[in-house]
């Protein structure tokens, strides 16, 4: 009998694609030749050195990677970079306006709603889109549209008292 794995022949094999992508991020364009399997995150964090987006679990379960695109918010590990061409992306390094720090990440300090801070840029990421979606009129709603970001120290009640304040400041009126 004949491995079928052995009579397989070389160019049987999918070739690998590369294509040169422009991906627009935080205003800026960047121009990348990329393998077109190539995710957003690793695009982000590997080719253009923008390690404040996070690769947490790699699977679309803890949000560590959300960033936006086109002012909303997407997890950048399972988007792939040629997707996002042609979009406005915005990170967490892109999230301050140009008066400093945006309100939601001073709320993030002055209510500690980071502990070790890895979950952090996503979480921040994550609540400013949900703040320019108007949800964050309850702790219920808030707690319920972050529930995608994981903390894992747990900071939970704190996270949400520092979108609540940011959100009765107006912080929704900024950043995307």
């Amino acid at each position: 009998m004949t491995d079928v794995a052995s009579r397989r022949d070389v160019d049987e094999r999918p070739a690998i694609t590369e294509r040169v992508v422009t991906l627009t991020v935080n205003g800026r364009p960047h121009t990348l030749r990329l393998d077109t399997r190539v995710t957003l995150l690793d695009a982000l964090r590997d080719r253009l050195g923008l390690v404040g987006t996070k690769k947490g679990c790699d699977q679309g379960a803890c949000g560590a990677c959300t960033v936006h695109l086109d002012g909303r918010r997407v997890l950048a590990c399972l988007t792939l970079a040629a997707q996002a061409e042609g979009r406005a992306i915005t990170t967490i390094e892109g999230v301050s306006g140009t008066d400093g720090q945006h309100p939601l990440q001073q709320a993030f300090m002055e209510h500690d709603g980071f502990q070790c801070g890895f979950c952090t840029p996503g979480q921040i990421m994550s609540a400013v889109a949900l703040m320019a979606e108007g949800r964050a009129g309850s702790d219920a709603e808030i707690r319920e549209f972050m529930s995608g970001n994981l903390c894992r120290c747990g900071a939970y009640p704190n996270i949400v008292a520092a979108i609540r304040e940011a959100a009765s400041r107006g912080g929704h009126d900024a950043g995307l």
